[in-house]
């Protein structure tokens, strides 16, 4: 199988490349390569290679700077997405693309679910909603994955925040009132390359699935698991605090938490334990840390 994917430096897409079954082919293509906010050069991109499966790891995420720059976001995560759908869509190819917790207002209650009606708090969750869109609006085979709370070895997320602010605090106020479900990345490229391999063979359904990390937590809560598994002699003390008490930009979605029934039904897909992952994390900081 050829898989064209978009997004090189970000956290699901070093997954997808790192953990690549046995024979698959990998075309990656960074900013370099195809500038998102470009979408007829991505649309190029997919009509001038041969792959098996397209698959978008790339995205606008700065949730805060999407505010001041709405078009931009827009522009990445909605125009170039749909770009992208529709050059699949003339070739035939299945259309995998991650989307966010973030199309949803947060409503307290019930998890999740792919049918409940959206409704983005700010100009991130609206590109991003606007993106799925259009990539169903291709009208080609495709397959949208909402996930949440990413994190990884590489780049910028919660866990990493936490690993260097943490070992010299006494005490670290961390938000308690919004809930969700941390997703290692490495889970959702394994769970991206299953649902590429089945696609290709013609199994599974199109359409939007959930597949986020299990149990669902507080950020507090997730920052206790974190420097738990830190195995730090002395961490901090985490106290939970309002999101009122650590005021934003863009508003954050009070209630995160995705039903991920439907990805284990269609694709037998099983909801990660978000602690496994975790260890796996801090253990490959820790060798970073070592080795540097």
């Amino acid at each position: 199988m050829r898989a064209l994917i978009f997004g090189t430096t970000g956290q699901v897409a070093r997954e997808l490349a790192r953990t690549a079954p046995p024979g698959v082919e990998i075309l990656a293509f960074g900013r370099a390569e195809a500038d998102l906010s470009d979408p007829a050069a991505c649309a190029a991109a997919v009509a001038a290679r041969d792959a098996d499966v397209v698959i978008n790891a790339a995205a606008y995420t700065a949730v805060d700077q999407a505010e001041d720059e709405p078009g931009l976001a827009h522009a990445i995560n909605a125009e170039a997405p749909g770009a992208m759908a529709r050059a699949a869509a003339a070739k035939g190819v299945p259309f995998l693309h991650v989307s966010t917790d973030y199309v949803f207002d947060g409503a307290p209650g019930r998890a999740w679910r792919e049918d409940d009606p959206t409704g983005p708090l700010g100009a991130y969750g609206a590109s991003k909603l606007a993106g799925e869109q259009a990539v169903a609006q291709a009208g080609g085979d495709h397959v949208i994955l909402r996930t949440a709370w990413v994190f990884s070895s590489h780049g910028r997320n919660f866990v990493k925040t936490m690993l260097a602010y943490g070992r010299d605090r006494d005490e670290m106020r961390v938000v308690g009132d919004q809930r969700g479900g941390p997703t290692p990345a490495a889970d959702i490229a394994l769970a991206l390359w299953n649902i590429a391999a089945a696609r290709h063979a013609g199994a599974g359904a199109p359409g939007v699935y959930h597949f986020a990390g299990a149990p669902s937590v507080s950020w507090a809560e997730f920052a206790e698991g974190i420097f738990a598994a830190s195995g730090w002699a002395r961490a901090p003390r985490v106290t939970a605090i309002a999101t009122a008490d650590w005021p934003t930009k863009a508003s954050r979605p009070a209630n995160s938490v995705l039903d991920c029934g439907a990805i284990g039904r269609v694709f037998g897909i099983a909801q990660p334990d978000w602690r496994a992952g975790l260890a796996r994390v801090v253990a490959e900081l820790s060798k970073e840390t070592a080795a540097s």
